[in-house]
């Protein structure tokens, strides 16, 4: 359990409504609709909107320690998304409807522009949840710089799809679409910026994610038997076992270090830039190594749809891809310590 009452009111309403042998045996989705009605009556769902703008005014370590209970439990619902587009929101002082919202762009080579008319366009890729929202926060490019408009998303066209998780992910088309209320973003925040928060996010739910595999592997291992004894015995299994911790202490030391960073810091500066895309990438890599491993030791069983690890493993490998994958990630990061130089590299890393 975690030390904050935001996160631990979070755990709580996940322990009782998104339980998910529960909800893996749930003949339809009615679940969703009481678990987001209660995350959204105890103001979760806007964690990270100011009090003036009807949100809960939770600091950003608060949003941070949700995201990664939400990782922990899987969570199939668009609490991360609208907590993010609600902090996009709150950056241009621009108050938060209530419902389901979602972020656009979602990769970082899609782009968004606004015209002089304040009407925007664009094709944006993989955005979560898009299909289900009520409303999207975008940042578009001018010619004035980048503006943060909140738009209703049947004013949109939505191309309905869904990622490897089976959780909505669509393409949503902007022809000229006039936002519900749109003012120019803060001269430090960029797309990039947005990237930068949901990388850190999604990197959050994927250690989440990775702690919960390796608690029920463990735990599988040391019920099933096989020759007569369990089979976490083995030395073959307790290497797996071991290799699969390694990978979750790496996640969740990388995930928590970037949003400890972020949470701290007065502007997302280089420094920030290196934290947030080192997470990415070594979570990214953490969940490929970890579900194979999760996955080898439940043997057939964790293949089957009628067992709960493919909630978490398939969700932490469809995450890696949200908001720039590692290979993206890799190259920027390349781009940066390139632009410095050699002699600014290990300060840099030296002072995370």
């Amino acid at each position: 359990m975690t030390d904050n009452i935001v996160a631990e009111t979070a755990e709580r309403i996940f322990t009782d409504l998104a339980d998910a042998q529960s909800i893996n045996s749930a003949k339809d989705s009615g679940w969703k609709t009481a678990l987001w009605d209660t995350l959204a009556e105890s103001g979760l769902t806007l964690t990270w909107v100011p009090e003036d703008c009807g949100g809960s005014g939770a600091s950003l370590a608060d949003g941070f320690s949700v995201a990664n209970s939400a990782g922990r439990f899987a969570i199939a619902v668009p609490l991360v998304e609208t907590m993010l587009a609600g902090w996009l929101l709150s950056q241009a002082g621009l108050p938060s409807p209530a419902g389901r919202m979602t972020v656009a762009p979602a990769r970082p080579q899609d782009r968004v522009t606004i015209d002089a008319d304040g009407l925007l366009t664009g094709r944006v890729r993989g955005v979560p949840y898009a299909s289900e929202a009520d409303h999207l926060a975008v940042i578009a490019s001018g010619t004035k710089g980048f503006t943060i408009a909140l738009v209703e998303a049947s004013a949109c066209q939505i191309e309905a799809g869904a990622n490897l998780g089976n959780d909505a992910s669509s393409i949503v088309v902007f022809q000229q679409v006039k936002p519900v209320s749109a003012k120019l973003a803060p001269e430090n925040l960029t797309p990039t910026t947005l990237m930068l928060m949901g990388a850190t996010l999604r990197s959050l739910q994927i250690a989440g994610a990775l702690e919960t595999m390796l608690d029920m592997t463990v735990r599988y291992s040391n019920e099933r038997v096989a020759f007569e004894k369990p089979i976490s015995k083995f030395q073959a299994v307790q290497h797996n076992l071991a290799k699969l911790a390694g990978e979750v202490a790496a996640a969740v030391a990388a995930a928590g270090s970037a949003a400890d960073a972020i949470a701290n810091a007065t502007s997302f500066d280089d420094a920030i830039f290196l934290e947030a895309a080192s997470a990415k990438i070594r979570c990214a890599e953490a969940a490929e190594k970890g579900t194979a491993i999760a996955h080898q030791v439940h043997g057939a069983i964790g293949f089957s749809m009628e067992h709960i690890l493919h909630r978490y493993t398939l969700r932490s490998l469809a995450w890696r891809d949200d908001f720039g994958h590692e290979s993206y990630w890799a190259n920027e990061l390349g781009k940066l310590v390139a632009t410095r130089g050699a002699d600014d590299l290990w300060p840099l890393v030296a002072s995370r």
